[in-house]
């Protein structure tokens, strides 16, 4: 595998909803994670790396990138965050009030018959360079 880049010049952004509960924003969290991570190829440079300890413990595959969360007032700026994603071509997954209740068949059937506008973002997960992520992101600020 070569080197890996400059670490600060990619990022992950998670953008999540401050009107939402801690325990479900961490639930949304790793699906967001988790789902990115599934689209990633590696024309994308997304690089993940193993640290071993003193011990020679692995601790595999941690992003070299930063992950960055970031809180968002209301579901209509994750809605904006989405919008500009699509419209700058950078890789996203995002989760709505409709992937909550049942399984995924049933939670993909609520969704199916929302439309858009009615959707309330949880958060959204982004990967791509950091200027340009950072060109509409930072208005938000770091979730404490």
């Amino acid at each position: 595998m070569p080197e890996p880049t400059d670490e600060t010049q990619k990022r992950f952004i998670a953008i999540l909803n401050k009107k939402v509960e801690p325990g479900r924003l961490f639930n949304v969290l790793g699906h967001l994670a988790s789902g990115l991570s599934a689209q990633l190829s590696p024309e994308d440079e997304a690089c993940f790396v193993d640290y071993r300890d003193a011990d020679g413990e692995l601790h595999p595959s941690l992003s070299h990138y930063p992950f960055i969360v970031l809180r968002a007032n209301n579901s209509n700026q994750i809605r904006k965050a989405r919008q500009e994603a699509q419209a700058r071509g950078i890789k996203f997954t995002d989760f709505t009030h409709t992937m909550v209740e049942g399984g995924s068949v049933a939670q993909q059937q609520i969704t199916s018959n929302t439309a858009e506008a009615e959707l309330e973002y949880y958060g959204i997960c982004l990967f791509g360079d950091t200027l340009e992520l950072g060109e509409f992101t930072k208005k938000f600020s770091l979730y404490k």
